[in-house]
C-alpha cells in the first residue's frame, strides 16, 4: 500500500479539482453546439457548412497557441501522423458531420441523447474487438441504456421519428466512441491542445476538400438566425461555434480526461446531454416529450451503470465529447 506525503495529496486534490473544471467548460461548449447550429440550419445552411465553419475557425484559433506548446518538436507530428489523420476524419469531422445532420432532423435533445449511448457502444467493441466480456453489472446497464434509447426514439409511435435522423445520430456515436478509444492516451506524447488543434485542422482539410469537389453540400446565407424569436446576424453563431464549442472543448475535454481518468471523467461527460437539452430549451424554445425524458432518464442511468461496472477499460481514457 502505498502513502502520500501531504504535499502530494494537495497535488492530487489541485489535479482533480481542475480536472472537474475543464469537464463542466468541455460539456457546457460541447452541450452548446446543437442549439447554436439549429439556428443557422432554420436559415438556410447546410450540416457541411456548419461543420466546415465551426472545425475551421477552432483551427484558426488554436494553431497560434498549438505551435508554441510543440516548441519546435516537429517529430512528434510526423511521428503521429496516421493517429492525427484518423482523429481528424472520425472523431472530429466524422463525427461533428454526423450529429449536425441529425440536429437538421431531430430535436437537439433526442440528438444528443443518441448520441450519448456511445460509452456503451465502447464497451461493445471491445467485447467484439478483443474478446473483453463485460461484467454482469456492465451488461444490465446496457439493457436499462437500450431500453431508454427505444423511449427517446419513440419507437412505439408509428412515424413520430426521423429515421434518417436516427442514422444520423448513431453515425455521431460511432464517433463519439472512436473519439472517446482514442483522444486520451498520452503516449504519443502530444500535448492536449496539439492534439485538438491537429485533429481540427485535419478536419477541415479533409471537409473542404470533400465541398471543393461535391461530395459535400457546403451552402451557407448570410440571413439572420433566429433564437427564440431574436435575430442575430449569422456571424455571432459561427464564430461562437468555432471559439467555444470546438476549441474549448476539445481542449478542455482533453485535459479533463488526462487529470481524473476514465471513470470519473465519463460520468462528468453525461453533463453535456443536460447542457444540450437547457441550451435547446433558451435558444430554441424545444423540450422532449414526457416519454422521451424519461427515456432520456434511463439511458443515462444505464450508461452510469456501465461505467460503474468497467472502473477501467482496457487503460482506455474516457473523455467529454459533441
Amino acid at each position: 500500500m502505498t502513502t502520500l506525503t501531504h504535499d502530494q495529496q494537495v497535488t492530487r486534490q489541485r489535479r482533480t479539482g481542475a480536472g472537474l473544471a475543464f469537464a463542466v467548460v468541455a460539456a457546457a461548449s460541447f452541450g452548446l453546439s446543437g442549439a447554436l447550429a439549429a439556428g443557422l440550419l432554420d436559415a438556410g445552411w447546410s450540416p457541411g457548412a456548419l461543420v466546415l465553419c465551426r472545425i475551421g475557425v477552432g483551427a484558426l484559433a488554436l494553431s497560434g497557441p498549438a505551435l508554441v506548446a510543440l516548441r519546435g518538436r516537429w517529430h512528434l507530428l510526423r511521428s503521429n501522423a496516421g493517429f492525427l489523420l484518423a482523429f481528424g476524419l472520425v472523431a472530429v469531422a466524422g463525427c461533428q458531420f454526423s450529429y449536425f445532420n441529425a440536429v437538421a432532423r431531430l430535436p437537439v435533445a433526442v440528438a444528443i441523447l443518441v448520441e450519448y449511448a456511445a460509452p456503451v457502444a465502447v464497451i461493445g467493441w471491445l467485447w467484439a474487438r478483443h474478446g473483453q466480456r463485460p461484467g454482469r453489472v456492465t451488461l444490465t446497464g446496457a439493457a436499462v441504456a437500450i431500453a431508454g434509447l427505444l423511449l427517446v426514439l419513440d419507437v412505439f409511435s408509428v412515424g413520430s421519428v426521423d429515421g434518417i435522423g436516427v442514422l444520423w445520430a448513431l453515425g455521431g456515436m460511432v464517433g463519439c466512441a472512436f473519439f472517446f478509444v482514442v483522444s486520451a492516451g498520452e503516449d504519443n506524447g502530444l500535448p492536449p491542445i496539439v492534439l485538438a488543434a491537429g485533429g481540427l485542422v485535419v478536419g477541415t482539410v479533409a471537409l473542404g476538400l470533400a465541398g471543393a469537389v461535391g461530395l459535400v453540400d457546403l451552402s451557407a446565407t448570410a440571413g439572420d438566425a433566429t433564437y427564440n424569436g431574436v435575430d442575430v446576424p449569422w456571424w455571432l453563431p459561427v464564430l461562437a461555434l468555432g471559439v467555444f464549442t470546438a476549441a474549448v472543448s476539445y481542449v478542455s475535454g482533453i485535459l479533463a480526461s488526462r487529470a481524473l481518468g476514465a471513470r470519473v471523467a465519463s460520468f462528468a461527460a453525461l453533463l453535456e446531454v443536460l447542457f444540450s437539452v437547457v441550451f435547446a430549451w433558451l435558444l430554441l424554445g424545444q423540450l422532449p416529450g414526457l416519454l422521451q425524458l424519461g427515456g432520456g432518464l434511463l439511458l443515462l442511468t444505464g450508461v452510469v451503470i456501465v461505467r460503474a461496472g468497467e472502473p477501467r477499460v482496457a487503460g482506455v481514457e474516457v473523455v467529454v465529447s459533441g
